[in-house]
């Protein structure tokens, strides 16, 4: 249980950490792309502040503690959108390896499975969406 407390955790850190990262990216994007980019950042901010909720919750039912803090991983200021994409790219792909690990842990709790699962789907999606935005 705690080794799954623990992974959730990370995930949890690093939903605040995409949050921020996002959240940093609308704010800084410039030029035509801000057009479609702004919109996408402050989207992708909201569903990370959604995906920590149900993590966060998935803890709090294992009885565990839930973190308070974004993981330490440096977001890189720019005002370069292809590095901006290529930072939110690099997000995706770890977010999604770190769900594809949660699950594999927690295959007898339907319930937490199923919650999991859409939040893998969803980094998945993002992962697709930003090969096409680059």
């Amino acid at each position: 249980m705690e080794e799954i407390i623990k992974k959730l955790n990370g995930c949890l850190g690093w939903e605040f950490r995409a949050a921020t990262m996002y959240s940093h990216y609308a704010a800084y994007v410039t030029g035509i792309h801000r057009l479609q980019l702004k919109a996408h950042f402050e989207a992708e901010a909201t569903e990370s502040h959604g995906h920590g909720d149900i993590v966060r919750a998935a803890i709090v039912k294992l009885d565990g503690e839930a973190v308070t803090e974004r993981d330490s991983t440096e977001i890189l200021h720019t005002t370069d959108y292809k590095v901006m994409l290529k930072e939110a790219m690099k997000t995706e792909q770890y977010a999604a390896e770190s769900y594809q690990e949660v699950l594999n842990m927690i295959k007898d709790d339907d319930e937490m499975y199923d919650a999991l699962e859409q939040i893998f789907f969803d980094e998945a999606r993002s992962v697709e969406e930003l090969k096409r935005l680059s």
